[in-house]
């Protein structure tokens, strides 16, 4: 892109040498009053013409946000004889901006303003592409419009505050915060026994050794950390997202579930795994610590709802004994009540987590009927209730996602069931 003349210094051009002749062709002076602020308005803007193609860049503030988040998109003009700066960036869905319009224009020496860019939701989201136009000294020359293309954002699912007041059954780690049926060093009270040789003095219990005349100790359960698989339902999203503002759709409740979860067990110290079931398959390794907590997020953030083309005979989630499994889906698709009953099969404790939202309508369809999609709907959902009867049956807990303290109950139940004493029949 090169400079270009402006309307407004053709405009001065124009009228200004026709007053200058006309005063000279007329003999009238009262044509040189009139034209000459024209004539020395051309002046001017010719005398500062720019030398140079002008260069436009432009970058974010940050790249990587929580819903509800801002960041800043800034603009950069280098060049000799820019004196003012015009930037028009186009709306994306889910984005907010400040200015609403995003339209903002400035004097160089002022300083360039930002456009505000805020998330809304959840995903990969565009900043939407912009038009950059530049203008020099006196507005005799003008360069643009520029277009750069919309940077990435990627747009982690909000923070839930969730704290589970109830352990995970199962535990087969070494360090944790659950407590496991193996006595060791640890928190909660066992039992009290005789002292044994190699038993430390500050387990001592002194009341009951002094009403015995022998030594006693308390034992205590160690606590370990244990393995969790997220299996996240990415098939479809049903119902229509409002953003972090509005109701969520099927796929806002699971993501922010699964969200929410995984923080917790990561903060526990838990090694959490994520599989996603649909068309891209995302799949995250057990791992604990922060970074791993930002990876789990990262995924989640890419999650696009897909079915595959064709359905695996069989889903390899490599499983091993010990893992508990946390199902996150509205249980609209066969393949995740198959995967479902699969894993109980094998002997794992699975918990299913509804996420589907109770005002879900099914959408308009040109040339159906209301009522028969409404009636068709009604019998999706008699078939999910079915659906969910039957794993219930099997041994398989079926809860809806309400936030914080959800699982509770349901963990607690899992956790007596562990400890109940197992008959093997030969």
């Amino acid at each position: 892109m090169t400079w270009r003349v402006t309307a407004a210094l053709a405009r001065a051009l124009v009228v200004g040498l026709l007053a200058l002749g006309g005063a000279v062709v007329l003999r009238a002076p009262v044509l040189v009053v009139l034209g000459l602020p024209f004539a020395g308005h051309a002046v001017l803007a010719l005398l500062h013409r720019p030398n140079g193609a002008p260069r436009v860049s432009s970058h974010l503030g940050r790249t990587v946000l929580h819903e509800g988040q801002g960041t800043r998109s800034h603009v950069t003009v280098t060049g000799e004889g820019i004196e003012h700066v015009t930037r028009a960036v186009v709306s994306s869905p889910y984005v907010a901006m400040r200015p609403r319009h995003g339209a903002t224009s400035a004097l160089v020496k002022e300083g360039l303003p930002p456009v505000l860019l805020g998330a809304r939701r959840w995903g990969r989201r565009s900043a939407g592409d912009e038009h950059v136009a530049v203008t020099s000294a006196w507005g005799g020359y003008r360069a643009g419009p520029y277009e750069l293309y919309g940077r990435t954002l990627t747009v982690l699912p909000q923070p839930v505050t969730y704290d589970a007041a109830a352990g995970l059954p199962h535990p087969v780690g070494l360090v944790g915060a659950h407590r496991s049926r193996r006595t060791g060093d640890g928190t909660e009270f066992a039992a009290t026994r005789p002292f044994h040789v190699g038993d430390r003095l500050r387990r001592v219990n002194w009341r009951v050794s002094l009403r015995t005349r022998e030594l006693h100790v308390d034992t205590t359960l160690t606590e370990e950390d244990t393995g969790l698989l997220l299996l996240v339902d990415g098939l479809a999203d049903h119902g229509r997202s409002g953003g972090i503002d509005g109701p969520p759709s099927s796929l806002d409740l699971t993501v922010r579930a699964a969200a929410a979860v995984a923080g917790q067990h990561v903060r526990q110290g838990d090694r959490v795994s994520l599989r996603v079931i649909g068309a891209q398959g995302q799949q995250l390794r057990p791992g604990t610590g922060t970074r791993h907590l930002r990876r789990l997020l990262e995924v989640l953030a890419t999650i696009a709802p897909e079915e595959p083309r064709h359905e695996p005979a069989r889903l390899d989630l490599g499983v091993t004994g010990g893992t508990i499994v946390i199902v996150l889906s509205p249980m609209l698709s066969p393949m995740m009540a198959t995967a479902a009953a699969a894993l109980v099969r094998r002997g794992l404790p699975v918990l299913v987590v509804d996420t589907l939202p109770d005002d879900v309508r099914p959408a308009a369809v040109p040339g159906t009927p209301a009522d028969l999609l409404e009636l068709a709907w009604r019998m999706r959902l008699l078939e999910r209730d079915a659906v969910m009867a039957r794993l219930a049956a099997i041994g398989t807990p079926v809860v809806a996602w309400r936030g914080p303290g959800t699982l509770d109950e349901v963990l607690r139940r899992l956790a007596r069931q562990a400890r109940l004493p197992r008959v093997r029949v030969r």
